[in-house]
C-alpha cells in the first residue's frame, strides 16, 4: 500500500478537489437556484455535481490513466469489472447537496484512492468555507484555511467531556441513544464530510451514523480520520470494506 501511496501526488489530488470546489462556488449565490432532479434512490443531483463530477474525472485520468475512477455521478461500473480492481479512486464531486441548495455552506468536495479495499488517501474541501482537509496512511494529516500554510491535525479523544458530530440532514433517534449509551456529552451539527473533518482535528471525538450511506460518502472522510491517528468502523469495531459487490454502507462508528 506505501509503495503505491508513494506514487501518488498529494498537493495535485488537493489542488483537482480545490478547482472542483472553486468552479461549484461560481454559481453559489443567494438568488441563483440550481436545476435540481430526484434521482432513483431519492437523492438529489445539481448541475453542479455534473460539472464537478466531469471535472474531477477528467484530472484525475488524466494524471493516473492506469487508475479507475468510481464516481457517484459517473458511469455505474458492473460488480464483474470492478472487482478486480485493487486500486481505485472514490469520488464525491459534491457531497452535501441539500446543504448547498440551502446555501448554508456545509458541502464539500470529496475525492478517495482506495487500495485493497481500504482508504489510503483522502482529500476534503469545503469551499465555500476555503477549508482544504487532505491526508493519507503514509503522510499524515493536515488542515489548511484560506491562505495559509497547513497544520498537521491529530485526533484527540475527549475523556472528561465527550462530543459527539452528528448530521444537520439525516439525523435519528438511534443516533442519539447510541450517542448516549458511549457517554457523549455535548453535541455539534453540521452537514457533508464535515463531520469527519471535525473528528480528525480533534474539535470532537465521536460520529456515529446508523442510516445506511454510500462508500462514495465515507471514503475520503474515513481516509482523513485514519490519517489522524482515528477509526472508523463498523458498530462491533469491524473494518469497513470497499469496492462491495453493493456499494451501500450499513452503520458506523468514527471515533477519535
Amino acid at each position: 500500500m506505501l509503495n503505491i501511496l508513494a506514487t501518488i501526488d498529494l498537493e495535485a489530488v488537493v489542488n483537482i478537489a480545490r478547482d472542483a470546489g472553486n468552479a461549484i462556488m461560481i454559481n453559489y449565490r443567494p438568488g441563483n437556484e440550481d436545476e435540481v432532479v430526484v434521482k432513483e434512490d431519492k437523492s438529489l443531483v445539481t448541475m453542479a455535481d455534473l460539472m464537478a463530477d466531469k471535472f474531477i474525472t477528467a484530472q484525475l485520468k488524466m494524471l493516473y490513466p492506469d487508475i479507475p475512477v468510481i464516481s457517484e455521478e459517473g458511469e455505474k461500473v458492473p460488480y464483474e469489472i470492478r472487482a478486480a480492481w485493487k486500486t481505485f479512486w472514490l469520488v464525491d464531486p459534491l457531497d452535501g447537496t441539500r446543504e448547498y441548495l440551502s446555501k448554508n455552506g456545509e458541502f464539500t468536495v470529496n475525492i478517495a484512492l482506495i487500495i485493497d479495499q481500504r482508504p489510503a488517501l483522502g482529500v476534503i474541501y469545503a469551499p465555500a468555507f476555503n477549508q482544504m482537509f487532505y491526508g493519507s496512511l503514509l503522510h499524515g494529516a493536515f488542515k489548511q484555511t484560506g491562505g495559509y500554510l497547513p497544520q498537521q491535525i491529530v485526533t484527540k479523544a475527549h475523556s472528561r467531556k465527550m462530543v459527539a458530530v452528528h448530521s444537520r440532514s439525516h439525523s435519528s433517534p438511534q443516533e442519539e441513544k447510541v450517542l448516549q449509551a458511549l457517554g457523549a456529552k455535548d453535541r455539534l451539527q453540521i452537514g457533508s464530510s464535515l463531520k469527519f473533518c471535525l473528528v480528525a482535528d480533534g474539535t470532537a471525538s465521536l460520529y456515529y451514523r446508523h442510516r445506511p450511506t454510500m462508500e462514495w460518502d465515507t471514503a475520503a472522510g474515513q481516509a482523513l480520520v485514519e490519517a489522524a491517528g482515528g477509526s472508523v468502523t463498523t458498530p462491533n469495531r469491524k473494518p469497513l470494506q470497499y469496492n462491495k459487490q453493493s456499494l451501500r454502507n450499513s452503520s458506523f462508528l468514527c471515533m477519535a
